[in-house]
């Protein structure tokens, strides 16, 4: 057996229903099909709609399991309560929230405006907080309970790190209410865990943050100790497993998966201390290309 394997027994989420932000592509995606895989009904949000659609055709073929796409910009409220409505319609309830929408730059933070600081903490903090209440106040009201919210963080949540400090400050504010809420919600049925991934590569995430060949230049998996990234099914199981009845006594834990790369050298972009001025220059303009694409 190895760690590309899956986890779980077929039916481990049967009769359950899950919502997963930013579903539509990279790991919430990968995380998407495996809950489908073990029996799961699942809701994908994204901002761009034919992406959440094409996905949610694409999981339909993988899986052949039931799959709900609604648009969502999660940083407005409103839009978070209408996929409540959405999911409880379509599925009758939802049981489990993944709060897994992102964003991130690379830069040094003078070089940042306040608009893009704001966008990250909009959409990591402010969005995972809107769903959040959404869903639990939801839950709260009606009465249910044996509910779930996983929310993904990342390893700098608890250190920080240079250069991704917006990131660094949203996710850290995840896990504060990730921690906080796991003690004030238990009364009402409800369990909150994280995870905190280290280096799992997915296409469209890490071309904005490495264009072109800095992929290469800085190789994230030489600091790992185990001297590679991860492979989204490894992250996929653990998710699958904190969702599931199986981890019912796991409440307000983190749990870090990153070969060791934290302990090793906290602040998973410190490295980028090495770039010169006319390297972030180069880097800056490569974005915005890609941006205005």
């Amino acid at each position: 057996m190895n760690y590309t394997q899956k986890m779980l027994q077929k039916d481990a989420l049967k009769n359950k229903t899950v919502v997963v932000t930013g579903g539509g592509s990279g790991l919430g995606k990968a995380m998407s099909q495996y809950f489908l895989e073990l029996g799961a009904k699942v809701v994908i949000t994204s901002r761009n709609e034919d992406k959440i659609q094409k996905a949610a055709q694409e999981l339909t073929q993988l899986t052949s399991g039931e799959v709900l796409a609604v648009p969502c910009d999660v940083r407005h409220y409103d839009q978070v309560e209408a996929v409540v409505q959405s999911a409880n319609k379509h599925f009758g309830s939802v049981d489990v929230l993944v709060n897994n929408a992102a964003g991130n730059f690379i830069s040094p933070t003078e070089r940042l405006s306040a608009n893009a600081f704001d966008t990250i903490i909009d959409i990591v903090l402010k969005g995972t907080k809107n769903c959040t209440l959404a869903f639990g106040k939801h839950w709260i009201a009606e009465k249910q309970t044996e509910k779930v919210v996983l929310n993904i963080v990342t390893t700098y949540a608890w250190t920080g790190s240079a250069y991704v400090v917006p990131s660094a400050t949203a996710k850290a504010g995840v896990l504060a209410m990730t921690r906080s809420l796991a003690v004030e919600w238990a009364k009402y049925g409800m369990r909150f865990n994280a995870i905190a991934p280290g280096p799992f590569p997915t296409k469209g995430a890490w071309d904005r943050l490495l264009p072109g060949n800095l992929k290469e230049q800085f190789d994230l998996a030489k600091k790992v100790p185990l001297k590679r990234v991860g492979a989204h099914q490894e992250l996929a199981n653990l998710a699958a497993y904190l969702v599931s009845d199986f981890s019912a006594y796991i409440n307000g834990e983190v749990i870090t998966i990153d070969g060791g790369e934290w302990l090793k050298g906290a602040g998973q972009f410190n490295l980028l201390e090495d770039i010169p001025e006319e390297l972030w220059d180069m880097l800056e303009a490569m974005i915005r290309a890609k941006k205005d694409r």
